[in-house]
């Protein structure tokens, strides 16, 4: 098995329409709180299509390609550019410049390398997976490499703000050292599990039978499970501290915001227990922790903190989201990566970069 990478050709697609205007899209404390953290990258593997009379896949490379480009006319700020505003006053504010840039696509050869070599291993081989380029798609784009003239989900590009906030907001300006920094986590290896529905049935069943309610759900009740198995399994001092660290979702709990919102519309909650409470109190426990923690995330509550973000900022860095023995979940099972199909059927796996304790949903 060979992990070397051959770039075919790299090309930068368009926007197929250029008649639009281009709209510039200021950002919320959502977006910029998230400035100095990566960018979620999330690769599909799929088996290589049949060659038939394209043994070069030239159809194919181009096929893609036309697709990004007609998707980019939906999508706008992915053919854009991120951009700055230095003001006097030692603030700098930032906005998408959506100037139809465009957006990169490459095509590259994992020579030797089979699907097999990636989803069949014990741990997720590292070396192969982040050869790759960054691969960060968007689910509609599958729609139109199948051939449809209109998405079903068009996004809604049109940030939200409170109804008082003089955009653009500004912040304090970062210092170059901040803007250079780069987080280099330890050593890491990346397993992936897959869970089934009967497995998490009887999580759920036995979390909330431990503590007589039915309000815990499948999600709850499988994240209980794995930070107890984490902190069991990295033996941490009873006596130590251990958090676990949520990305709530706000469209589906802050009014008017639309489920096509395209833009972070997220905000961080986190529960902190004893390492020996997490283990000694049990599932349902556990489990109900996470599900108070999270029912404060009221609408009421995500107004208040943006509220109060607008008078003092702050702005995640990896080293202080990435703290020890903290556990974080992303992503969702709402992000239903496996459905997309470009015509050559479901993906045979998901996979993403890895973070200290972090664990990624998908379903």
């Amino acid at each position: 098995m060979s992990s070397s990478i051959r770039v075919i050709s790299t090309s930068t697609v368009c926007a197929a329409n250029h008649k639009e205007q281009n709209p510039r899209i200021d950002l919320t404390p959502w977006d910029l709180q998230l400035l100095l953290m990566d960018t979620i990258q999330k690769g599909l593997v799929f088996h290589k299509p049949k060659p038939d009379h394209d043994p070069h896949h030239e159809n194919l490379i181009h096929h893609l390609q036309t697709s990004l480009s007609r998707t980019l006319d939906f999508f706008l700020p992915l053919a854009g550019r991120l951009a700055t505003v230095e003001h006097g006053d030692e603030t700098t504010s930032f906005f998408i410049d959506c100037n139809k840039a465009g957006a990169e696509f490459v095509h590259a050869v994992a020579d030797g390398v089979s699907v097999s070599d990636i989803i069949e291993q014990t741990y997720v081989p590292d070396h192969i997976v982040y050869s790759f380029f960054p691969l960060n798609g968007f689910r509609n784009y599958e729609e139109i490499s199948r051939g449809l003239d209109s998405l079903s989900k068009p996004p809604v590009l049109e940030r939200w703000f409170l109804h008082d906030t003089d955009c653009p907001i500004r912040i304090p300006s970062f210092k170059k050292e901040q803007l250079h920094s780069k987080f280099v986590p330890p050593p890491l290896q990346q397993r992936v599990f897959h869970f089934t529905a009967e497995s998490i049935a009887k999580l759920k069943a036995k979390a909330n039978a431990e503590i007589g309610t039915h309000k815990i759900s499948s999600l709850q009740a499988l994240l209980s499970h794995i930070w107890r198995s984490a902190v069991r399994i990295k033996r941490i001092d009873p006596d130590q501290e251990t958090s676990f660290k949520f990305v709530i979702g706000v469209r589906q709990r802050l009014q008017p915001l639309h489920q096509q919102y395209l833009g972070n519309a997220i905000q961080g909650g986190f529960i902190t227990m004893k390492a020996g409470e997490v283990l000694e109190q049990g599932l349902g426990y556990v489990a109900l922790q996470m599900n108070t923690m999270i029912a404060m995330h009221t609408e009421e509550e995500f107004r208040n903190y943006l509220e109060s973000w607008r008078k003092n900022p702050k702005i995640f860095t990896p080293d202080g989201v990435f703290a020890s023995n903290c556990f974080i979940a992303s992503s969702s099972p709402r992000h239903n990566v496996y459905d997309t199909d470009f015509g050559w059927g479901r993906p045979i796996a998901v996979r993403s970069g890895p973070g200290p304790g972090a664990s990624v949903m998908g379903r």
